[in-house]
């Protein structure tokens, strides 16, 4: 046996793993000792990581799917069949009757592979990934106040905050390495405030936990600066030096009262007084934020209100502070910051901009899109209106993962072709005409990026299983095969270095570079050549930062008497996304086997409900049966539901109600009512939801 190291493929910490190899089969995992992030340690979804891998129900060589069953073809009858089907759809509809969607827990150098197969294969901007419903909102937020939208510092200066604030985010559960960090500041001293409107574990072990309202995030920022400014207890000189003036903001937080944000959250006057207070007079506040409060349809706003009170007390740009968006998937950075997006080419370079375009261009040897392109659901309206024919899904899930699970489901069978390239038959590869087998990350070299911005290596351990191939591989062979020969490269780091060249803030990194330092935070160029562990310590990208008034926008949708309860998502700490890795680990399975609707038990004496007893959940969009866990997790009137589960898949009853800014849907919020089912009856399948479903959501 021997041992590759290399990075988790989980959550976006990004940290270190040793891969066991015996017989060419991976066997195992291991801590990688001295890692810079997770100090030789990993969580319980680390620890089972082989099975993700392991070949048991892999997909090992293309499927094409006819007469409604798949049938095993060789790789040039599936790359023949998809090149034709690309080629139809660009002659009846143009560059915009196609699209791509990227892979957030494939590698930096697959994602690039992606977008530049949309652009200079494809000649479209129609390229996206799942950033789009986790934070893309920190993106337009942040460029808008910062001019940057990544994590600004690193995980490791939480050591040196001596008060940890945290929104929005199941950190112990889901990003358990930062969690067991902050634990360990809290137990030095530092103190540790939570805002979530569910009691996380890491909330009932907080100092303070400020439960508020659910979708009530911008009333309680508000209130919390305006606090601070009627005290004075702003950081006026960053204010003076570093930030264009506060005076409208000042203005429009002055007509509001401790009482009305008392009234707007639910939160405690003493509460708002003691964390306003806390928070302004800390030396380094570190604050971190996740899905909490990007999942509605005011999520930039919601992070414009957390920059803001960033801003006002100067708690950015010195180590141990910042405003730091916790991703969720082990390189959903990456994927934003390889270009993934309908807006911008790699390192954010801004796709309307005319130098940008005419760089790529010729480095390339394509012409450019000129049309604007479209986000994931962008593409899913389209293909319900026949204006999408053919799609790309490269190892994401949006059957699950998406809202509105119907509208998916039915957007994806609108189309003339679509293809899946997986690593499983998933239940989106299942709507696919052509599924392709991928490589998983232990049999392929490439890089991971995580929330910090720190590019990482992983290397091969073992071959792919059967004729499965890298992303970044099929990619450029379906690119020979439509004509285009700029997408030929010898190995993965070929790849990397064609993006590096072109990409300022990657500029000074090389496999070499980052073999030599366990990895490099961006931006990495000639003036740090050593990476950034710490962004804006002098000034910002855009100048001065912005302050900028925002209100409190109610959720699209609220309890009325047909749907008397809020429902939220959420992740549970032994699975991930929607369970096609974690699921195949019996150790994981066994801990968290099934899907449950959380509940305060004063709503289920209400409801005659007791513990574990099966009931149907309907929203406007659709139901979906399950067990109710009786829990105070969550406040009265308010339920939540994880979403890894097949079973039960409650995206079915969420909302596609959109932010206007980054086009994320409000996956936090939606109104649903609960009844029991009778005694005996167990929950029903997806199957049978999903028939009556279709007719209940009059669809």
């Amino acid at each position: 046996m021997h041992v590759v190291p290399s990075i988790c493929t989980f959550c976006g910490v990004g940290c270190g793993l040793g891969v066991r190899v015996e017989d060419d089969r991976v066997v195992g995992v291991e801590p990688q000792p001295g890692h810079p992030i997770s100090q030789g340690q990993l969580c319980s979804k680390g620890w089972a990581t082989s099975f993700a891998i392991d070949p048991v129900n892999r997909l090992t060589s293309p499927l094409i799917k006819e007469c409604g069953s798949f049938r095993r073809a060789s790789w040039d009858e599936a790359l023949t069949r998809i090149s034709d089907e690309f080629h139809m759809a660009l002659d009846e509809l143009g560059p915009s009757g196609v699209g791509i969607i990227s892979c957030a827990r494939a590698t930096n150098e697959d994602n690039y592979a992606a977008q530049k197969f949309a652009r200079a294969v494809l000649g479209t901007h129609n390229i996206d990934h799942c950033a789009r419903i986790c934070h893309s909102l920190s993106v337009a937020g942040l460029l808008c106040t910062l001019g940057s939208g990544a994590m600004s510092n690193s995980i490791a200066d939480i050591d040196q905050a001596d008060l940890i604030l945290i929104i929005g985010a199941d950190v112990t559960e889901n990003h358990a390495m930062i969690g067991a960090r902050i634990l360990r500041a809290q137990a030095r001293g530092a103190t540790v405030i939570v805002v979530d409107p569910r009691k996380t574990r890491l909330a009932r072990l907080a100092d303070i936990h400020l439960q508020l309202r659910l979708g009530s995030n911008i009333a309680l920022f508000n209130g919390l600066l305006q606090i601070i400014l009627a005290n004075g207890w702003e950081n006026q000189a960053f204010l003076a030096t570093r930030c264009e003036t506060i005076e409208p903001l000042r203005r429009h937080l002055a007509r509001l009262t401790p009482e009305q944000t008392c009234a707007s959250t639910g939160i405690s006057i003493a509460e708002l007084l003691q964390v306003a207070y806390l928070y302004s007079h800390a030396n380094a506040a570190f604050t971190a934020y996740g899905m909490g409060i990007t999942q509605f349809q005011s999520g930039t706003n919601n992070v414009v209100a957390v920059s803001n009170l960033v801003l006002a007390c100067g708690q950015i740009g010195r180590p141990g502070t910042g405003i730091n968006p916790l991703r969720g998937q082990n390189n959903v950075q990456g994927a934003c910051d390889m270009g993934c997006l309908p807006n911008v080419y790699p390192g954010y370079q801004d796709a309307n901009d005319r130098s940008v375009q005419e760089k790529f261009a010729a480095a390339w040897a394509a012409p450019i899109p000129q049309q604007p392109g479209l986000t994931s659901l962008g593409m899913s309206r389209a293909a319900l209106h026949g204006q999408l024919r053919a799609l790309m899904i490269m190892g994401e899930e949006p059957v699950l993962t998406d809202p509105d699970q119907h509208q998916v489901s039915k957007a994806l069978q609108a189309l003339d072709f679509l293809v899946v390239v997986e690593l499983t038959l998933t239940e989106t590869a299942r709507l696919a005409d052509v599924v392709l087998p991928a490589a998983a990350f232990a049999e392929k070299d490439g890089t991971f990026t995580n929330c910090e911005r720190r590019v990482q290596r992983v290397r091969q351990a073992i071959a792919p299983p059967g004729e499965a191939r890298c992303d970044w591989q099929i990619l450029g062979a379906l690119a020979r095969r439509m004509g285009y020969a700029g997408m030929n490269w010898a190995n993965a780091e070929a790849l990397f270095d064609e993006m590096s060249a072109l990409t300022p803030i990657f500029s000074a990194m090389s496999y070499a570079a980052l073999d030599g330092h366990a990895g490099l935070q961006w931006p990495c160029d000639a003036a740090h050549p050593h990476g950034s562990p710490v962004l804006h310590e002098h000034s910002f990208p855009r100048g001065r930062a912005r302050l900028l008034p925002v209100t409190q926008v109610a959720p699209d949708e609220c309890p009325d008497a047909e749907y008397p309860f809020a429902f939220t998502t959420h992740r549970l700490h032994f699975h991930y996304g929607g369970g096609s890795m974690t699921r195949k680990s019996p150790l994981l399975e066994r801990e968290t086997p099934e899907a449950l609707l959380f509940m305060h038990p004063a709503d289920g004496a209400a409801l005659s409900l007791h513990d574990q007893q099966a009931v149907r959940v309907r929203s406007r969009r659709g139901w979906l049966e399950t067990r109710v866990h009786l829990t105070d997790d969550v406040p009265p009137g308010t339920l939540a539901m994880p979403y890894h589960f097949r079973e039960a898949p409650c995206n079915l009853l969420t909302n596609s109600a959109q932010d206007p800014n980054s086009k994320m849907p409000e996956l936090k919020a939606c109104a649903v009512a609960v009844e029991p089912l009778p005694t005996g009856v167990l929950p029903r399948m997806p199957e049978a939801i999903l028939l009556e479903g279709n007719h209940h959501a009059g669809l």
